[in-house]
């Protein structure tokens, strides 16, 4: 298993992709689908705010406006998964257009923090330093899906805790 923390965002943002396709899919268990993201989606933000985004900020090449920049996109990812979540009937229009609204907020997201952030950490952030990110990363994430991060009154108590965030 990967212990660099740019490797393991990377591939939690693969794993982002795959379920986004099983969402869009009328003849997927979309109810399943949905709980695993929002699980991982919860917990992927908040071990990368409560540890890898504060530490990237220390280094002087990694962009501090694109790492707050991140936090706000995962507080707008936050209040689109919440609006679907909040939709009871999966095979409706409004199901599908919240949907479509999670997936271009988190796809918006991913490719900018991939194309910046990562980048930086990547090129300038010492190989056992993004390793110790690793670990941190891995125990949080891990921790915050112990504790069903992914279920919607949760969602619902972060998503109004981050509306200050969204621009």
């Amino acid at each position: 298993m990967a212990t660099d923390v740019v490797e393991l965002i990377l591939a939690d943002h693969r794993r982002f992709e795959e379920l986004f396709r099983t969402l869009r899919d009328r003849n997927s268990d979309r109810s399943t689908a949905l709980s695993e993201l929002a699980a991982l989606l919860v917990a992927h933000a908040e071990a990368e705010e409560s540890k890898v985004y504060p530490a990237l900020k220390r280094y002087k090449e990694v962009d501090n406006a694109e790492v707050d920049h991140g936090a706000e996109e995962h507080a707008e990812g936050h209040q689109a998964l919440l609006a679907l979540m909040e939709v009871s009937d999966t095979q409706s229009d409004e199901w599908e257009s919240k949907l479509e609204e999670l997936v271009q907020a988190l796809n918006h997201h991913v490719d900018e923090e991939e194309r910046t952030i990562l980048n930086d950490a990547r090129q300038e952030v010492p190989e056992e330093r993004r390793a110790e990110l690793g670990q941190l990363f891995v125990e949080i994430r891990q921790s915050r899906l112990d504790d069903d991060c992914g279920d919607i009154d949760y969602v619902r108590k972060i998503a109004a805790a981050t509306e200050d965030r969204i621009d």
